[in-house]
């Protein structure tokens, strides 16, 4: 078994002694800060004692920042302990074991304590105290030896992974939250930088990322590996933020252990929700990378977003429009988009990239004219959409629906201007040893002496052709016009004894304009309602009364009826009434002449037809299982009429 898993184990078996005061889902509660704080007990380990003797020395004459700067120096970190306890420490006095943890997490670096301020973990110290449970669990943690020599920070990742994954789990978490599978990360890491090489191997690049759904930052773990085992010589900046308490501390924590000088103090990562409280506002990004929800609504931020799409439109984030309440993954798009860097590589901009996972719905949700449609046409024809991946069904711990990558940029290479390239990477997985949740599948990962799935897909995205697996298509193949077909509006008027009656009590007023139309046309069926409304107009003229608009409307409403057999009705000299339960739409490709499909396919069958123009809509869908389809062989009709002969003489014989 492999080092991490080991820990996690172990770790996983300390839980238990929560049992009782915790439930199971409550169990993240107190699990994630103390292994992080188990982290920053061994990393700090080998020069606590001097830290302490530095900290005597120098806190009379400093505090604050200045403080924290001497002292993370000679720790060697970017944080740092000045409290006399450790774990083996904290251990030797049972009695005050509450008060001395308190004392030795007030006892890190300002960054260290805002993180457990985020965890709310004095509460859980407090809480575990009363029950009689703390000590036994930091006597347990004391044991767990995760300092870096014999837990990597790459391991370290897959424990907090794996433990995060767990609680979700415990805690039935929504699709909306999981924690993303390691392999699609690389999958997608990849795909970000595999055209960068020569921009990457120039010596002193420095390049930024941003993750605005960054959770534990496992994503950008993930890039900032790619950069160091790949590109040594370049930097990788990366910046996160998230609104779920715990992930952010638990990511800011890890980026602050890391072993890398360009993660700051700690402060890349940024506490709140992105889409109403951006913490990177105004700045852009060389690459983005995200994993939002899936399906979840954004009501409690509507007012704010609403607010912002209509008075600030594309000088604000959500300009292109708004997606349906019950599924924000649009609106985390387009914040990202709002973050790409312009290109001008006369001043070393060389514009951004981006992937995002989504579900299938942001490719297809919303007809022509909604927000969903409005978002995708403003992606598509700015021709930012360079390719979706299809990925594999039960990739995911929490559902085992489909998942798409989608690839955006704003610098797309010569040949794929003006294109879009669908990967469909359904079959490339492996099934899994042992499910985890609802995931059974993962991208097989040489590493694991499987097939290099992220190889052959980084290839096969690469190459950019058409294969049985990778599609090209136009931009204006996914564009598409709804146009309104309407039918002539027939009626026939005849004036019935319920029908007279049924109006008078309306309109009372009326009796004897009544009385009068029915003594001049009669109570005949009349299939020319333009016929019979002239006869009723120059009766009333004749006789000196005016009607009111509605008074005529409620007339014709009453008195006639909808009849095929029936006259068009004329609208004006030269232009029939629609009827509205006849109307129709129709979605025409860009690509096609509308007058020419219109009058080959629609008016054959429906000759009294017509389009109304004035409504046209364009609309944007990405029907990825339409294009990627395999029709299976069709039976004949005659063998399909001779297998039912076969069963019905087999019914008639088990009734007999």
């Amino acid at each position: 078994m492999s080092n991490h898993n080991n820990h996690i184990n172990f770790i996983w078996q300390i839980a238990d002694l929560l049992r009782g005061p915790y439930r199971p889902p409550q169990y993240e509660r107190v699990m994630l800060p103390m292994t992080v704080l188990r982290r920053f007990d061994c990393v700090l380990y080998q020069t606590k004692d001097e830290v302490v003797s530095n900290y005597d020395k120098l806190k009379s004459r400093l505090d604050g920042e200045a403080l924290d700067a001497k002292l993370n120096k000679v720790s060697g970190q970017k944080f740092h302990n000045h409290s006399p306890f450790t774990f083996e420490k904290l251990k030797g006095a049972p009695d005050s074991i509450a008060k001395d943890l308190v004392s030795y997490i007030q006892g890190f670096s300002a960054n260290v304590r805002r993180i457990f301020e985020y965890f709310e973990f004095e509460k859980e110290i407090e809480k575990m105290n009363e029950a009689n449970i703390l000590y036994l669990v930091v006597s347990q943690f004391s044991k767990v030896d995760l300092h870096p020599s014999q837990v990597s920070n790459i391991e370290m990742g897959l424990i907090f992974e794996n433990l995060i994954r767990r609680f979700n789990e415990l805690a039935n978490e929504t699709a909306g939250d999981h924690f993303t599978p390691r392999e699609v990360i690389k999958l997608m890491v990849n795909l970000l930088f595999m055209n960068d090489d020569a921009l990457l191997s120039t010596p002193g690049t420095v390049r930024k990322m941003l993750d605005p759904t960054c959770g534990t930052g496992g994503m950008l773990a993930e890039a900032q590996k790619y950069i160091k085992d790949h590109h040594a010589e370049a930097m990788l900046y990366t910046y996160g933020q998230d609104y779920n308490k715990r992930a952010f501390a638990t990511a800011a924590s890890d980026m602050l252990i890391k072993e890398v000088a360009h993660n700051g103090m700690g402060e890349n990562i940024k506490y709140g929700d992105s889409l109403i409280d951006d913490q990177f506002e105004g700045k852009t990004f060389d690459y983005l990378i995200a994993n939002p929800p899936f399906g979840v609504d954004w009501k409690k931020q509507q007012k704010e977003i609403v607010r912002e799409h209509e008075k600030q439109g594309f000088s604000g984030r959500f300009g292109a429009g708004l997606p349906r309440v019950n599924d924000g993954a649009l609106l985390f798009l387009q914040h990202m988009i709002s973050k790409f860097e312009k290109v001008d590589e006369k001043k070393q901009k060389y514009g951004s990239r981006l992937a995002v996972v989504f579900s299938g719905s942001p490719m297809f949700s919303g007809g022509a004219g909604s927000g969903e449609s409005n978002i995708r046409r403003w992606i598509i024809e700015n021709d930012w959409l360079e390719a979706i991946v299809a990925l594999p069904e039960q990739m995911y711990y929490n559902t085992g629906i489909g998942t798409y990558i989608w690839v955006l940029t704003n610098r797309k290479s010569k040949e794929r201007k003006g294109t879009i390239q669908l990967v469909n990477a359904r079959e490339y997985y492996v099934p899994m040893r042992k499910s985890m949740g609802s995931k059974r599948r993962k991208l097989g990962e040489v590493e694991e002496s499987e097939p290099d799935h992220i190889e052959k897909l980084v290839q096969l995205y690469g190459r950019f052709g058409e294969s049985g697996d990778s599609k090209i298509f136009r931009n204006e193949q996914f564009g598409y016009t709804r146009v309104t077909v309407e039918r002539p509006l027939r009626l026939r008027y005849q004036m019935t004894f319920e029908d007279k009656a049924r109006f008078l009590d309306g309109l009372p007023h009326l009796l004897d304009d009544i009385e009068t139309i029915d003594k001049e046309i009669g109570r005949e069926q009349l299939l020319d309602w333009n016929a019979a409304d002239k006869k009723i107009r120059n009766i009333l003229k004749k006789i000196g009364s005016g009607w009111k608009a509605t008074e005529f409307k409620f007339f014709r409403d009453v008195f006639t009826k909808k009849d095929p057999k029936a006259a068009k009705v004329l609208k004006s000299k030269n232009e029939y009434e629609p009827d509205a339960d006849l109307r129709d739409f129709i979605n025409i490709h860009l690509d096609q002449d509308i007058d020419k499909y219109f009058h080959s396919e629609i008016l054959p069958n429906v000759s009294d037809a017509w389009m109304d123009r004035s409504k046209d809509k364009v609309g944007y869908e990405i029907n990825f299982n339409r294009l990627f389809y395999q029709g299976q062989n069709i039976r004949r009709l005659n063998s399909i009429n001779q297998e039912l002969n076969k069963i019905e003489k087999e019914i008639l014989l088990l009734i007999k």
